[in-house]
């Protein structure tokens, strides 16, 4: 490296003798301005205020969409979903009430059934969330509705227990 290094000071004349042609400093100068020309290209203002209403059009439509299709609700997947969430509900509320009668007879009983529909009061509240962002809502709302099945059988067969023992207890106190 030293060895270039040395060569070209010692002929350093010979290098500043000749110089480019007036046609190569030309053809250079054409190409730089063509190359600022395609660099300096802008759009015009109409194409950029109407690539922002599509771009904000756009944004809105996915808004609404995705806001729109995130319903909640048993009917937005079909309506008679809806009427059956009703009906087991206002099944499950009755019995829920006529536990509460019994209630003040076995509380420790009455306790343990509530922990037990609790969880399962929790489990159809959370896919009730789920149904916002599923891909496949019919899958949960179908788990929904056996969730629902599941609350009114318990309370059924809570009730039957408790009327079980409450016949057994007035029995052995005759």
């Amino acid at each position: 490296m030293k060895n270039v290094e040395d060569y070209v000071r010692k002929n350093k004349a010979d290098f500043d003798v000749e110089m480019p042609s007036d046609k190569l400093w030309g053809r250079i100068e054409v190409r730089l301005n063509q190359q600022k020309i395609n660099s300096n290209r802008k759009f015009p203002f109409w194409l950029r205020i109407a690539a922002s209403i599509l771009l904000v059009g756009g944004l809105a439509y996915l808004f609404k969409f995705y806001s729109g299709n995130s319903r909640s609700e048993l009917s937005a997947v079909n309506s008679g979903y809806k009427k059956e969430e009703m009906k087991f509900a206002s099944l499950i509320e009755e019995k829920k009430d006529s536990l509460l009668i019994y209630a003040k007879d076995n509380p420790d009983l009455y306790k343990k059934f509530s922990e037990d529909l609790d969880g399962l009061d929790k489990d159809y509240e959370r896919l009730k969330k789920e149904l916002q962002h599923s891909p496949d809502r019919r899958l949960v709302v179908k788990a929904m509705a056996q969730n629902l099945e599941t609350q009114l059988q318990i309370v059924s067969q809570q009730l039957s227990v408790i009327s079980q023992v409450d016949n057994y207890r007035r029995e052995n106190q005759i």
